[in-house]
């Protein structure tokens, strides 16, 4: 916990990741900011579906609408804090030699994804109206 802390302060000072170990390959600090530009990009997209199942389908049950729009909603959420921190982890073990980090999230996010496409596909064959 004491570290996930440290690195949350790091989310809000990258200045001080440069003072962890050495300056890796460029190339692979690059690569580590791509990733993290795409995991927001994932997480934009959750958001952006939670609101369009919101605003787009109301005829849509109350219960289903608002549970289908807040499990995407929070997907998102989580997407992006997920990935300043995975790039916060990411960047200091490439500074120190370590291996990267592992993670579970994508799973997670998987997981959340194709329960909410297997709700979506529900509603499209059975109709809206529950």
């Amino acid at each position: 916990m004491i570290e996930f802390m440290r690195n949350v302060r790091l989310w809000f000072a990258p200045e001080q990741v440069r003072q962890e170990g050495s300056t890796p390959d460029y190339r692979f600090s690059l690569a580590n900011e791509r990733t993290f530009l795409a995991w927001l990009r994932t997480a934009l997209a959750l958001i952006a579906g939670g609101f369009a199942v919101d605003q787009f389908l109301p005829g849509l049950r109350w219960a289903w609408r608002v549970g289908l729009a807040l499990a995407l909603l929070g997907a998102g959420v989580l997407c992006s804090l997920r990935a300043v921190n995975h790039w916060v982890r990411c960047e200091l073990a490439m500074r120190r030699g370590e291996d990267l980090p592992t993670s579970r999230f994508p799973a997670l996010l998987g997981v959340v994804v194709g329960v909410v496409a297997v709700a979506m596909v529900v509603i499209v064959l059975f109709g809206w109206d529950g």
